[in-house]
């Protein structure tokens, strides 16, 4: 999706790393680190039994504090079925590796009796029938009734044996109690408690259709290991780079291409991702030829032998006023109106050819060549009356870069596409905002979103590891959009992606703050450090010392966060970051200088002052000298608007 064209010419998101997202179904946060108990939760019986249990994220529907602890023991009884989900049992083994457990013993349902310190039940109704009574021992209802992809986790004890069951509706929901289990250990203890939790979105991912730089194949994977760890279930694989999306759509992939696309799908897998293939065959195909539908199914096969059963056809950023051959001139006529039945025609013909003859595959995805808003057009006419009512549409919101989201707006597409709505939201997409980095929170997106969308799916930034900050929130966003809190959110997930270091917190926070702005939706800058440089003005017209001192300690730990990054966060963060975190450290220096100067002035020291105005110009200049990797020529933006106008405003003596 060509986010960088301006409307209306629509044919025109740490933390889990490959550090932490290799360690996502194996590391054990802190309690200090995933914060307080949500407050969504249903009561506990006292304060101290709240404290225990961290905050969990995404955060939960509900959340009921038991009575004390479980110790994780150096040898530990699982009890699982041979239908336990694989990657859920993978996933528990990993986390109580973590939590100390030396040895991790598995034993049949049939063997189901508590044993030792601590007996863990894996698995839903269908997985394990031990696991019902293990949740009636604990007073704990089972998942009956919960949406798709819900889990009950209950920990206690029971004649004095620690007990824990993990069971999902289904298999996904059985792995997302683990996940939550993962973050519930603290230093080798588990708090008595019962979880009760489902997806408010079906659908929750992200949908990689930026332009420029692509991500690495290794991105991919270490953003597949994120999701799963963060309850995200759906990838649609669909980057620009890919000429076998696009320009070469007709061809099958090579057996190199395939193997990679092949390792991806099993890395979705292996985390309960929906990989979803997006192929766009806009730019040439001919609607109305069998040819081009064969060869369009053709590939469609050849990827669903290696594992896919999720497909998209975009037709956005296309021209709907001209045919890429004749026959649709003479079949379709001409017009926006003619461009809607030839989609439809050629999305059933796929959906009759293809996905009807393949029980486990999706329901059919497209992108409308009119994603970007809800007004009624002949183009939305013709693709509600003609287009098979399985097929889901996507959509932005209001314009290719949505300023808010709201139910109301969700209801009307639905309503003027006539079809079920998958919002692609174009946040933290940064590739028409050259020199950007966006690392704000999920913002403007209306809680009863859920009951109205399909689902939702972010597009990133060209920066894979540094749009980890902002998906965390739209995992957070997508699993419980009523409980969602943009800004404790996003406080959470930087304290997730610095694991528990709270200098490296601080500094994390720093440098996302000053990558703030998203001008059509976040709409201001730097909001804490602007905030911080009012205080300081305050302060300085009164001459308060402690409020000086400070704003000084604040711009003295900013000019240091560079550092303090490039020493502790994940190589490909660092290299992603590098021009922005080089600004950071030189805009640093000049506010350093410039608190100098003012310091000077005040006491009359004009040589002092002299050389400060002079090596500020050296730290401006340096400042701004770092440009985007991308483009290669658009200087980096660091609190634009914030930290240089504080610059200026010192050297004009305010």
């Amino acid at each position: 999706m060509r986010v960088f064209r301006a409307l209306p010419t629509a044919a025109a998101i740490l933390f889990a790393s490959a550090t932490l997202s290799a360690s996502a179904a194996s590391a054990t946060p802190s309690a200090s680190l995933v914060g307080a108990a949500t407050p969504s939760a249903a009561v506990g019986s006292t304060a101290t039994a709240r404290a225990l249990v961290p905050r969990l994220a995404p955060t939960p529907q509900q959340v009921s504090p038991g009575r004390g602890t479980l110790p994780v023991p150096s040898t530990v009884t699982v009890v699982v079925g041979s239908g336990a989900d694989p990657a859920a049992r993978t996933a528990l083994t990993a986390t109580l590796r973590a939590a100390g457990a030396r040895q991790v013993r598995t034993v049949s349902p049939a063997r189901a009796a508590p044993a030792g310190a601590l007996t863990v039940y894996l698995g839903g109704p269908t997985e394990n029938a031990a696991t019902a009574g293990a949740l009636a021992g604990l007073h704990a209802g089972g998942p009956a009734g919960l949406a798709a992809q819900g889990y009950v986790l209950a920990s206690g004890r029971e004649h004095g044996h620690g007990v824990l069951a993990l069971s999902g509706v289904d298999g996904a929901g059985t792995f997302y109690a683990v996940q939550t289990l993962r973050q519930l250990i603290s230093h080798h203890t588990l708090p008595a408690v019962t979880v009760r939790d489902w997806p408010a979105m079906p659908i929750r991912g992200t949908i990689e259709g930026f332009y420029g730089t692509p991500w690495s194949h290794a991105d991919r994977l270490d953003q597949l290991d994120f999701y799963g760890a963060h309850k995200l279930n759906t990838y649609e694989y669909s980057p620009k780079d890919d000429p076998y999306l696009r320009s070469q759509w007709r061809d099958e992939y090579p057996d190199a291409q395939l193997a990679q696309l092949s390792e991806l799908v099993q890395r979705a897998e292996a985390n309960h991702v929906r990989f979803t293939y997006a192929l766009s065959p806009g730019l040439s195909v001919c609607y109305s030829s069998a040819d081009d539908l064969a060869k369009l199914v053709a590939k469609f096969e050849q990827v669903y032998a290696i594992g896919v059963r999720s497909f998209n056809i975009p037709l956005d950023d296309i021209s709907y006023t001209k045919w890429n051959c004749d026959a649709d001139a003479q079949k379709f006529g001409t017009g926006a109106a003619a461009a809607g039945a030839a989609q439809a025609y050629l999305l059933n013909a796929v959906n009759a050819a293809f996905v009807a003859r393949h029980d486990d595959v999706a329901p059919l995805q497209t992108v409308a060549t009119e994603y970007y808003d809800v007004t009624e057009s002949p183009y939305k006419k013709a693709l509600r009356d003609r287009l098979d009512p399985d097929v889901v549409v996507m959509w932005t919101g209001i314009g290719v870069i949505a300023h808010q989201v709201t139910v109301e707006q969700a209801r009307q597409a639905k309503q003027v596409f006539g079809h079920d709505i998958l919002l692609w939201d174009n946040y933290p997409v940064n590739d028409y905002l050259r020199g950007r980095l966006e690392m704000a929170p999920y913002l403007h997106r209306q809680a009863g979103l859920a009951g109205v969308l399909a689902g939702d799916t972010a597009n990133p930034m060209n920066q894979a590891a540094a749009s980890k900050i902002a998906l965390y929130t739209v995992a957070d966003f997508c699993w419980n959009d009523r409980a969602y809190d943009p800004q404790r959110s996003w406080s959470a997930g930087i304290d997730e992606y610095a694991g528990g270091n709270h200098r490296f917190a601080a500094a994390l926070r720093a440098f996302a703050d000053v990558e703030y702005q998203v001008p059509k939706i976040t709409g201001e800058q730097a909001p804490e450090l602007s905030a911080a440089i009012k205080d300081f003005w305050t302060a300085w017209a009164a001459h308060d010392a402690h409020g000086i001192a400070t704003f000084e300690h604040r711009v003295a730990a900013f000019a240091a966060a560079p550092g303090v990054i490039r020493q502790r966060a994940e190589p490909s963060f660092v290299t992603e970051t590098d021009p922005w975190l080089t600004s950071m450290a030189a805009w640093g220096q000049a506010m350093t200088t410039a608190l100098d100067l003012l310091h000077a002035r005040r006491a009359g020291d004009t040589d002092r002052a002299a050389a400060d105005r002079a090596a500020i110009a050296d730290q401006v200049a340096a400042a701004t000298r770092p440009v985007d990797p991308i483009d290669g020529k658009t200087p980096v933006k660091v609190g634009d608007g914030v930290v240089d106008q504080f610059v200026t405003d010192a050297l004009g003596g305010t």
